[in-house]
């Protein structure tokens, strides 16, 4: 039986599969549809975004 929870062709730190259940329940423990934690969540990365510079290729 499987156990993990994620696919065996991303892995875990980048798996289609398992970002849409995280969002699935963050929305669900928001209370929010799936749509409206997608915009939220969006929303919350731009300005984070923005607040870090704004550039995509950052200096490190």
């Amino acid at each position: 039986a499987k156990l993990a929870h994620f696919c065996s062709m991303c892995g875990p730190h980048f798996c289609s599969m398992k970002i849409t259940q995280d969002v699935r329940d963050y929305a669900a423990a928001q209370g929010l549809t799936n749509e409206a934690a997608l915009t939220q969540g969006m929303a919350t990365k731009s300005i984070e975004f923005v607040k870090q510079g704004a550039e995509v290729y950052r200096k490190v």
